[in-house]
């Protein structure tokens, strides 16, 4: 997920062109070649230690097989993606994000191949995880995660200071100046990806509608009809934070490492980012006494909305797919499918504190979860609904690309609530 962009190769590689055998499988050595694309470019932490981890093991599992890994981080990886969809030299499996917006496009295509469910039955996915993944009832990829979007904050901090965990939206906008009056900023917000703010005015949505969140937007989305009141009331709740100085000045220039960077070296009291950065606990490159005292709390209630502190926004995001035609489909299949055995990517992610996988991962527990860990379990178990797919998400990729561009818009007050709505109809 960091701004980095790296071209990564698991395994060795021989020198040469590859050639073709016989079957039209490209080879290399006489060894089978699956070419990986990843959305996972740190191949040392976190979810791409877990995912180089497995390939090594099916490497030395399968030593007939070889495996090529071309990894960006997510923005650069969709704009490569696109480009290898509209080329014919494409990789054999890919990351995929089970959402509308970037997955439908390329099913529709015929890119991805179909995955038969059956073959899964034991696999451990929660209820309703295979949803994104799947259209017009085939399925056509594997999640890797259960994501969950919270604010990561430094406890000792908090305690230090005596601030005390907002249970309201008022008071989160409240310890906002009490936290800017010590030099550090309140939040640390990744406003250029502009991905986060549209999860923020999910998270809001939750709030405001509750589990009306994802019914009525699906609707508004399919009807361009944004009148319904939670939408503008979202957007006044981001420009209320706004006038308070949630964020740090310039959030909106500023992408994901920056914004980390900011909480990790204790320049920002929280950090708005997903459950995957649980893993920030485990990273020994930051300071002890930030790493042992991350904690995370969720969105607060909104005064007058019919969410309540349990109503939380979480979704199953990345994933994997297998291109249709690739020459080694039957191949990258087998690879695709060993990833997601129990053992291998649920139970390495766990143990290595790195996110909440997609299925059951309760029997990894190894009685050594970092505190940050254990309160997002806790927060997950406890949720009383759960919001789905993020509303940038759930319409097509044009729709991703204006939504997500207006919510910058909303967060900085470059246009108005009523000005985003009628944007968002034409």
């Amino acid at each position: 997920m960091k701004r980095i962009l790296v071209l990564f190769l698991a395994a060795v590689m021989l020198f040469g062109a590859a050639a073709c055998s016989p079957s039209g499988q490209p080879a290399n050595g006489g060894k089978t070649v699956i070419k990986v694309f990843s959305n996972l470019p740190d191949r040392t932490t976190g979810q791409g230690l877990v995912e180089q981890k497995i390939f090594d093991q099916y490497i030395a599992e399968n030593p007939n097989v070889e495996i090529q890994v071309e990894a960006l981080d997510d923005e650069a990886y969709k704009i490569k993606m696109k480009a290898y969809a509209s080329g014919t030299s494409l990789p054999d499996l890919i990351s995929v994000w089970g959402q509308p917006s970037f997955l439908d496009g390329y099913i529709d295509a015929g890119l991805i191949a179909e995955l038969n469910p059956g073959d899964y039955s034991e696999y451990g996915f929660v209820e309703g995880s295979l949803a994104g993944f799947s259209k017009d009832g085939k399925l056509y990829g594997l999640p890797r995660n259960t994501d969950m979007i919270a604010f990561y904050y430094n406890q000792k901090l908090f305690s230090d200071n005596n601030w005390s965990i907002p249970t309201t939206y008022d008071e989160l906008l409240a310890l906002a100046p009490k936290i800017a009056a010590t030099g550090i900023s309140p939040v640390a917000m990744d406003g250029n990806d502009k991905w986060p703010i549209s999860i923020f005015i999910t998270d809001l949505l939750v709030k405001i509608g509750g589990t009306a969140y994802q019914p009525e937007t699906l609707k508004a989305i399919s009807g361009g009809d944004f009148s319904h009141p939670m939408y503008a009331e979202a957007a006044r709740l981001l420009q209320d934070a706004y006038d308070a100085n949630l964020f740090q000045p310039g959030f909106e220039q500023q992408d994901y490492g920056t914004a980390q960077n900011l909480f990790i070296n204790g320049q920002a009291a929280m950090f708005y980012m997903g459950s995957w950065e649980m893993s920030m606990a485990n990273n020994q490159e930051i300071d002890p006494e930030i790493r042992e005292n991350i904690r995370a709390f969720t969105m607060p209630v909104v005064s007058g909305g019919v969410g309540v502190a349990t109503d939380i926004a979480a979704w199953n995001g990345g994933g994997h797919s297998v291109i249709a035609k690739s020459p080694v489909k039957d191949e990258a299949v087998k690879l695709l499918n060993y990833i997601y055995k129990p053992e291998n990517w649920t139970k390495i992610a766990w143990e290595n504190n790195v996110c909440m996988s997609a299925q059951d991962f309760s029997q990894y527990k190894t009685g050594s979860e970092t505190p940050v860990q254990l309160q997002l379990i806790d927060i997950f178990a406890g949720a009383t609904s759960i919001s789905g797919t993020t509303i940038n998400d759930l319409g097509s990729a044009d729709f991703k690309t204006k939504f997500e561009d207006l919510s910058q818009q909303i967060s900085i007050k470059s246009i108005t609530p009523e000005g985003a709505i009628n944007a968002l109809a034409d």
